[in-house]
């Protein structure tokens, strides 16, 4: 539905809206959406206990939300989705869920490898790769091989990542540049740093979304968060649907981004300036 009616609107159609999905996508300006993504899939375990569900059933549950969420940007034309699904704290949960997850994981690659070719859908994933298991390396090559000329968006799945993590292997990276006399510490910049982060590439996130009603990063994006934008909803991933990302955007949209500066026009006041 999402898609069609995205069509019409970018047709410069006019159609009755009556559900709030539709009356939500009646408000976006389509030609400003965020390039980039970032979303903190957070709340499964509580989404489960809350119903008096073992934490595993939450897990399952969240991956139609992503399956939706994915869709759901796709359709939109947002180009870049980057999606938190296991951290390098995550290792410390309980033995048999850690393994839900990881084979969660190898189940969605296999069921949505179709949808994600016929969306023309590029996955990427990131983090330390290296120590996923064996299973699940075997479906991340499989999934990476044949999204791999995809273009319409990249799906960032963020595996076995830590914000921190990811700063130390770029430093890693360039002090071994440096060491073999490609490069000097005075030739090091931020682009330096941003062009050996696991994001390489590609643009900040402009929107990150943080379901669950916490207020933290998680380690997540560090780098890259520098002047995007938060949304916060108390909502459990498990419950997150496209709805719920349009009021995102929607919200996105309204707000002035300012990056340090002013918008034009904005007076400062006489000695101060904020």
């Amino acid at each position: 539905m999402l898609k069609n009616l995205v069509r019409v609107l970018r047709n410069g159609g006019k159609r009755n809206t009556c559900t709030k999905e539709e009356r939500l996508l009646a408000q976006l300006d389509l030609s400003r959406l965020p390039r980039h993504v970032a979303i903190i899939m957070d709340g499964n375990g509580r989404w489960a206990q809350k119903r008096g569900l073992p934490r595993t059933c939450g897990h399952r549950a969240g991956v139609e939300s992503l399956r939706d969420t994915v869709r759901a940007c796709a359709e939109l034309g947002i180009g870049y989705l980057t999606v938190y699904a296991f951290s390098t704290e995550n290792w410390k949960r309980p033995r048999d869920e850690v393994d839900v997850l990881m084979n969660l994981l190898v189940e969605y690659l296999h069921k949505e490898i179709e949808e994600l070719c016929a969306n023309d859908i590029r996955l990427h994933p990131i983090g330390r790769l290296q120590d996923l298991p064996p299973h699940v390396k075997k479906a991340l090559d499989m999934a990476i091989s044949r999204t791999r000329n995809n273009q319409r968006m990249v799906l960032n799945l963020a595996l076995n990542y830590g914000g921190r993590i990811e700063l130390v292997d770029a430093v890693r990276s360039i002090v071994r540049e440096a060491l073999a006399g490609n490069l000097s510490p005075e030739q090091i910049t931020e682009s330096t740093i941003a062009g050996h982060l696991y994001t390489a590439g590609q643009p900040d996130p402009d929107l990150l979304i943080r379901p669950s009603g916490d207020y933290r990063v998680s380690n997540f994006l560090l780098w890259q968060l520098s002047y995007t934008e938060f949304w916060m909803t108390t909502v459990m991933w498990p419950d997150f649907r496209r709805v719920h990302l349009l009021q995102a955007l929607v919200d996105f949209q309204r707000r002035e981004r300012r990056f340090g500066g002013l918008i034009r026009g904005e007076k400062k006041c006489s000695g101060t300036e904020s």
